[in-house]
């Protein structure tokens, strides 16, 4: 009657024929081959005798769009925990002694007001200092995760085999053209590994934007590139973002942005109080504590007070700034500087790293020295995959754990019906286009090419619920991006926030889920069955906010 029968029903035919097909007769022999089953072609179904292939294949696809939905019970929305803390590598938090944090976007979180306030100022100085026309910010979201050709004046999205998603790539706030995209790589999407790749993601002609700080930068970029087109501004591309980053480093570096915060921070900091919370239980369960981070002194001393008390320093055993990260990871040659209380340098030479002093520059080789703090016992958090995590993570064997803003909203939408449901069919609908492609008269063409529409316009429709113009900061269609690749290669563990500890005991232990290899799941049902209900232990898990 139910989904279930039919699942077993159609998991165990496949078994059958798999094993009549390769299987092991016994003492390492092969099984004897039996002749194909009735209605089968090596292995294919094929129509019963005296029904068109036409009329075949219409009927595997409404009986696959039932069990499909048949498959979908009341209460498959809502699998995900926008508060969950997501695994890729297996990390007990019993075996981690001590914790460490950096601030911006990891233990501060700001709210998308300070986007606004960094394109204006930026803008500001470009028309003081560049001359630049006035242009108003585009107000439509613009991800996160996207590169940016220097040559070509091209904002993109790639995925983790450097092919770009067609549909992404815009100049200015105007989409380009699949075909012009193609031509500009020489007929392919695939962009070579010279010209993105160094360590940091800073290739020689390539721009990555890869941390929610990038967001202003963009949506300046893509703001005056549009106004210079429509005004038939000639401009050289190449100067063009280097004054726009210049632009933008300058609100950070001259201290524009630290007074916005500094002079209203309620309205720019979210969630102290779980932060406070996050840091005092980790402190009464004896573990040690230390911020690294690049901002000042005088910043960070601020919002701490605002999200945790004037007596913040105290939770610390290390509080280092102004540390120049990722130079701090790997250039040995900065000495500490120690702070006095009100911020001023000091000249001692640091032969020790004491508790709840303030601690200016130094570099990691000191940090590991002079404090011992090595290898898995120590659990780094960061929001900028490669300023923050890649070092400590390749180099030196941290865990590490990034933060994700955009990932609580991504989960929201995955959990909602209708990506549910579009993408379970999506699924479905390619299997049917795989299997049945083995029907190549005139009229099974024209049904694949209806199929193949289709699913064509459901890829678009789930894209188009994350983001209009570049969907979801994880995947293109169905591969992963480039920044899920370096999400996964980076951060043995990743959350939308620092907070998500607090839904976990400090000794829990994080275990990845096993997701199929493509070889291990060649049956494409087995794929549906393990890809959509493969949440175990929802009910027990419902008290994780």
């Amino acid at each position: 009657g139910g989904a279930a029968p039919r699942l077993l029903a159609v998991a165990v035919s496949c078994q059958s024929c798999r094993h009549k097909a390769t299987g092991d007769g016994g003492h390492g022999q092969p099984r004897e081959q039996h002749p194909a089953a009735p209605g089968r072609v090596g292995g294919q179904p094929v129509p019963a005798e005296g029904a068109d292939t036409k009329t075949y294949l219409w009927a595997r696809y409404h009986e696959m769009k039932k069990l499909v939905y048949d498959l979908l019970p009341p209460g498959v929305c809502n699998l995900l925990n926008p508060a969950a803390i997501y695994a890729n590598n297996e990390i007990s938090l019993g075996d981690v002694e001590i914790y460490g944090f950096d601030y911006d976007y990891t233990l501060a979180q700001y709210s998308n007001l300070l986007h606004s306030m960094i394109f204006n100022t930026a803008r500001d100085i470009l028309i003081e200092q560049f001359k630049v026309m006035s242009v108003n910010c585009n107000n439509n979201p613009i991800l996160t995760v996207n590169v940016y050709p220097l040559s070509q004046s091209l904002l993109m999205k790639i995925d983790a085999f450097h092919y770009v998603q067609l549909g992404t790539a815009y100049r200015g706030l105007k989409p380009v053209p699949d075909e012009e995209v193609i031509e500009l790589y020489g007929g392919t999407q695939h962009i070579p590994l010279y010209q993105m790749s160094d360590f940091y993601g800073k290739g020689p002609s390539l721009k990555q934007f890869m941390d929610i700080f990038s967001l202003p930068e963009m949506t300046l970029l893509s703001s005056v590139i549009d106004y210079f087109i429509t005004h038939g501004i000639e401009f050289d591309q190449v100067h063009l973002y280097k004054d726009i980053s210049d632009a933008i480093r300058d609100v950070h570096v001259k201290g524009v942005m630290y007074k916005w915060i500094e002079k209203d921070m309620e309205q720019y900091i979210l969630h102290g109080d779980e932060i406070y919370a996050v840091l005092n239980r980790l402190v009464n369960h004896k573990k040690k504590l230390f911020l690294i981070t690049n901002s000042p002194f005088s910043f960070v001393d601020k919002g701490m007070k605002h999200m945790v008390g004037k007596n913040w320093r105290d939770l610390f055993d290390m509080v280092i700034v102004q540390a120049d990260k990722p130079n701090f990871f790997t250039d040995r040659r900065k000495p500490f500087r120690k702070l006095d209380d009100k911020g001023s340098l000091q000249w001692d030479k640091i032969n020790q790293l004491e508790k709840g002093k303030i601690y200016k520059e130094g570099n990691l080789f000191d940090f590991l020295r002079l404090t011992g703090w090595r290898g898995s016992k120590v659990l780094y958090f960061g929001d900028h995959l490669y300023s923050d995590l890649a070092d400590l993570m390749l180099r030196h064997g941290w865990r590490t754990g990034a933060i994700v803003p955009e990932l609580e909203t991504e989960i929201r939408i995955i959990n909602t019906e209708q990506y549910m449901h579009s993408l379970t069919w999506q699924q479905a609908l390619t299997g049917l286009l795989e299997r049945m492609q083995m029907y190549q008269d005139a009229e099974s063409k024209q049904v694949l090419l209806e199929w193949m529409k289709e699913r064509q316009e459901i890829r678009s429709l789930t894209k188009n619920l994350f983001n209009p113009q570049f969907g979801s900061i994880f995947r293109t269609f169905h591969n992963p991006t480039y920044f899920s690749r370096r999400l996964v290669r980076f951060s043995d563990i990743y959350m939308a926030s620092i907070s998500c500890l607090l839904n976990y005991d400090v000794n829990f232990t994080f275990y990845p889920r096993r997701t199929p290899l493509q070889h291990e799941a060649p049956l494409w049902m087995d794929q549906l069955c393990t890809g959509c209900m493969k949440t175990p232990f929802l009910e027990e898990m419902v008290h994780i906010r």
